[in-house]
Parts: structure tokens; C-alpha cells; sequence
């Protein structure tokens, strides 16, 4: 998975779906008051770019070295001493995490202050099939009380959630992931009417977690 993502590497520093947006906008205003953050699953650095334009101090990890992070290591293990940021964000990356619970547990030990999660959210059986038919390494989605359950059982006490709706154009969106015409269209059919004209319409959840 490693090399796929090294592979993928320029198409998402380059992709505007995921250099931009509200939730990107919200965890530049959750970070109001941090002085260093850790980004988890870096990809293309766009959260990280985000905080050092704020006047953070931000260190990123992910386990592709062809994105490029300070430090080459998968979520569920950091390198990293108990409380070493005030921050730490992953934004759209923890559907591909092989053990999320075990990764929001190492988040929680490394930050002092606050955990930051933006991904995609749970959007029915469909969509799974269909995500996992566009790109092989995506494992799940998760529902809003399954983030609270792995927060808590962390340590954490979710302290706000908020929900967006992202378009994203299409055809870009299986490009990215090599996704071929065949697949495509199974895609698009699964679906359904979250693909409205060259978007694809997904439900996306953030949600801020403090040590309870």
C-alpha cells in the first residue's frame, strides 16, 4: 500500500478537492491557541500548510515516503512521546487506517490537548462497496457514535462534531486511484444520486476530541 500511495503522491498535493474546503477552514479555527501540531497521514501536506500559514509549528508523519513527511510511520504507530504536541489532525485519511481504534489511541497519547478528525463518514453498505470497488486500500467509514466510541475508549471526550457535504468532481476522483472505465461505472451506479452532474457528493464529519 506504501508504494501506491508514493505512487499517488503528486496527484494529491495537486488535487484541489483535497487542498480546500470548510473542514480545512474548521481545523485551522480549532487550532486557535496551539503552538505545535502533528499531522497524521499527511498525503499531500495541505493541513500541515494550513497550520505553519497560522503560525503553528507542525510536524507530519505518513506511511508513503513518496508524500514526503518529516516522518515515515503508519497511524497506529507513532514515534512520539506521551503529550509531544498540543495538536494532532488527520484529515481525510483514517478510512484507509487498518486499525482505527488503535490509531485514535496513539493520537490521543501524543497530544496534550486536542485530537482533530476530519474524514469521510459512514454513508451505507453502497457506498462502501463503492469505495472499496474506486481504491482497494479503503477499509471504512465510520459513523458518528462509532468516532465517539473510539474517542472515548481512548481517553478522549468529543467536545464538537460538525458535518459538511463535500462535492468532489468525479472522474478525477477515480483517476486518482487508477480506477478504471469498467469499475467506473459500477461505481457511479452504486452510488446512486450522490453523483449529481461531474460531482460526486459525500457526507464528511469532523470532530474535535479533549482528554476527558
Amino acid at each position: 500500500m506504501t508504494d501506491v500511495w508514493s505512487d499517488r503522491a503528486e496527484m494529491y498535493r495537486t488535487s484541489e478537492a483535497h487542498r480546500e474546503g470548510p473542514d480545512l477552514d474548521l481545523i485551522v479555527h480549532w487550532a486557535a491557541g496551539a503552538r505545535t501540531a502533528l499531522d497524521v497521514a499527511t498525503g499531500g501536506g495541505h493541513v500541515a500548510n494550513r497550520l505553519r500559514e497560522a503560525g503553528l509549528e507542525v510536524v507530519t508523519c505518513d506511511p508513503a515516503p513518496g508524500m514526503k513527511p518529516d516522518v515515515v510511520c503508519r497511524a497506529e504507530d507513532l514515534p512520539f512521546a506521551d503529550d509531544s504536541f498540543d495538536l494532532v489532525v488527520t484529515r481525510v485519511a483514517a478510512h484507509h487506517y487498518e486499525n482505527v481504534a488503535k490509531a485514535v489511541a496513539e493520537m490521543a497519547r501524543v497530544a496534550a490537548y486536542a485530537v482533530l478528525i476530519v474524514d469521510n463518514g459512514f454513508m451505507g453498505d453502497d457506498v462502501e462497496e463503492a469505495e472499496k470497488l474506486r481504491d482497494p486500500s479503503h477499509v471504512r467509514n465510520y459513523s458518528e457514535a462509532e468516532w465517539r466510541s473510539f474517542a472515548e475508549t481512548a481517553g478522549l471526550e468529543v467536545e464538537d462534531v460538525r458535518f459538511f457535504e463535500k462535492p468532489i468532481e468525479f472522474q478525477p476522483w477515480l483517476d486518482r486511484c487508477g480506477c478504471g472505465d469498467d469499475d467506473g461505472t459500477r461505481v457511479r451506479e452504486l452510488l446512486g444520486d450522490r453523483v449529481v452532474g461531474e460531482h460526486v457528493v459525500l457526507d464528511r464529519i469532523a470532530l474535535k476530541a479533549v482528554p476527558s
